[in-house]
C-alpha cells in the first residue's frame, strides 16, 4: 500500500535557469518582478540624470535671469535640442521619482508587515504601484505640456 501512495504523489515542478537569448522573449515575468525591475531602472535613471537635476535646480533658483533662461529651454529649446525633448527628459525623471517612491513605500510596507505578505498581496500591491505611478505621471505630464 505504501508503494501505491508513493507513486500517486504529483510530480514536483522542475525549475531551470533561463537562457537570455532563447527564453527571454517567452518568459512570463510576474507583475511583482516587473515592478522590482522598474524600481531598479528608476533608481538608475535618477542617478544617471543627477547632473540634469542639479542644472535644473541651479538655474531655476539662481536669479530671475537664469529662471527666464530655464523656462526658455523648456519652451524653445537650447542649441539644436528642441524644448519638447527637455520636457520628455523631465517627464522621465518625474516617472522615475514617482515610481521609485511608491515602490519604495511598497517595499517598506512589506518589510514592516511581513506576516501579511503573500503571493496575492505581492501581485495586487505591484498592480497598485504601477497604476498609481502611471496615473500621477500622466497628470503631471498634462501639466508639463500645458494641457491645464
Amino acid at each position: 500500500m505504501s508503494e501505491l501512495a508513493s507513486n500517486s504523489k504529483p510530480k514536483r515542478p522542475e525549475f531551470r535557469n533561463i537562457n537570455a537569448i532563447t527564453d527571454l522573449t517567452t518568459y512570463r515575468l510576474p507583475v511583482a518582478g516587473i515592478v522590482s525591475i522598474l524600481h531598479r531602472i528608476s533608481g538608475a535613471l535618477m542617478f544617471l540624470l543627477m547632473p540634469f537635476i542639479i542644472w535644473m535646480f541651479d538655474t531655476s533658483v539662481t536669479s530671475e535671469f537664469s529662471y527666464a533662461r530655464f523656462k526658455a529651454v523648456f519652451n524653445v529649446g537650447a542649441g539644436f535640442v528642441p524644448g519638447w525633448f527637455f520636457k520628455l527628459v523631465a517627464l522621465a525623471l518625474i516617472w522615475a521619482y514617482l515610481h521609485h517612491f511608491i515602490a519604495g513605500l511598497r517595499h517598506l510596507w512589506m518589510d514592516l508587515s511581513h506576516d501579511a505578505v503573500s503571493k496575492e498581496f505581492g501581485k495586487t500591491s505591484a498592480i497598485a504601484t504601477l497604476a498609481v505611478s502611471v496615473f500621477l505621471t500622466l497628470v503631471l505630464a498634462a501639466k508639463l505640456f500645458g494641457l491645464y
